[in-house]
């Protein structure tokens, strides 16, 4: 096979195949872990219908199994450079969030406050799976950043759009944390609150677009915090109408269609579509992006990622529309690439692409 003849879709199936080899061949790097056995169908009175990576198994009369490990087997690597600790920040739901901070300070610094709001599907994950918390620990350190982790609720058990505003929730803790009477000392004494940017990955990026909508450009309503910029980690968009990437892409890739088929019938509310509002931000029924007035956006996609045309039609339309937004688009990468090796060329090469966004969004 010439050079010239390989497509976009062959590449990415290599680019798959690849890392599956990788993942074989290094342990240690493997996506998955064994997890406990769910209880016997009859048990949980009725069939499987659906199986979210083997943590999320749900059955034919709406009973929910959930497993108690996360899905991607990899050790935490905590060196002792970041600091963090876990905190509730809203207690009506049990929901909480973790703080991470570079254990050096570098004098009387104020750091940028750096959230990043976890993917899954709005089925699966947690602040808390090692996957996560070594991407905070990366984020932290190289962009000597206060990073926020939240944590939110998840589906079918709760459907949108929860998810989207315990994501909103968790950014006005910040407002409530400046305003205290007794804030805490850990995150004030090193955070600078009018320098926030909110990052999403997958479903995450899905929440940060739908927390950007809502506050609009310069957050009036979050002050004295100020939140500068949003990043968008392979934002979770659908719509009735299928892309090409999407209606294209590889049945091996690292999210197939199957699997963002299963996440949104688990997650959209019931009776609705994938023109849903929170869905698709470009549906019939959605709100118009053209006059509402945003903060600066980065949009970061893998050229193998099925999410990427959505991806990179959202950027090209609001920045038709004036919007400050910018693309970037990794060759051969699949979905999640920068949590799934966050050591690699492309992932260090992203996390300078998020550096310079934030340096130049912080004056």
């Amino acid at each position: 096979m010439s050079r010239s003849s390989v497509t976009d879709k062959q590449i990415c199936k290599i680019s798959a195949t690849f890392s599956c080899l990788f993942s074989c061949f290094h342990p240690q790097k493997s996506f998955f872990k064994a997890n406990p056995p769910p209880p016997p169908s009859s048990e949980m009175g009725g069939y499987e219908v659906d199986d979210c990576r083997g943590v999320l198994k749900v059955f034919s009369d709406g009973s929910v199994w959930r497993s108690t490990e996360p899905s991607f087997q990899v050790p935490v690597v905590d060196d002792g450079s970041v600091l963090w600790k876990d905190v509730l920040f809203h207690q009506p739901n049990n929901l909480s969030l973790r703080l991470y901070k570079p254990a050096a300070p570098r004098g009387c610094e104020k750091l940028p406050v750096f959230y990043y709001v976890h993917g899954g599907g709005f089925c699966i994950g947690s602040r808390t799976w090692p996957n996560c918390q070594n991407y905070c620990f990366k984020l932290a350190s190289a962009l000597r950043a206060v990073v926020v982790a939240p944590d939110y609720r998840l589906a079918p058990e709760n459907r949108l759009p929860l998810a989207v505003e315990d994501g909103f929730t968790a950014v006005k803790w910040l407002q409530s944390q400046i305003v205290a009477s007794e804030p805490d000392p850990w995150l004030v004494e090193s955070a600078d609150f009018s320098r926030v940017f909110v990052c999403g990955d997958s479903a995450g990026g899905n929440i940060a677009h739908n927390v950007a909508v809502r506050l609009g450009a310069g957050s009036k309503s979050l002050e004295p915090v100020r939140v500068r910029g949003y990043v968008l980690l392979a934002p979770f968009f659908g719509g009735t109408v299928l892309t090409r990437s999407e209606a294209q892409g590889p049945v091996d890739a690292f999210l197939n269609w199957e699997l963002i088929d299963r996440f949104w019938r688990l997650s959209i509310p019931a009776g609705d579509t994938m023109d849903h509002p929170l869905v698709n931000p470009f549906g019939p029924i959605s709100v118009d992006l053209e006059p509402v007035e945003l903060d600066p956006i980065l949009v970061v996609c893998g050229g193998c990622d099925l999410l990427k045309d959505r991806a990179k039609e959202y950027a090209e339309r609001l920045k038709n529309w004036g919007k400050k937004v910018k693309y970037e688009e990794f060759e051969g990468q699949q979905h999640g690439f920068f949590t799934i090796n966050p050591n690699s060329e492309p992932s260090m090469k992203l996390m300078q692409i998020i550096k310079d966004f934030i340096t130049q969004y912080s004056i």
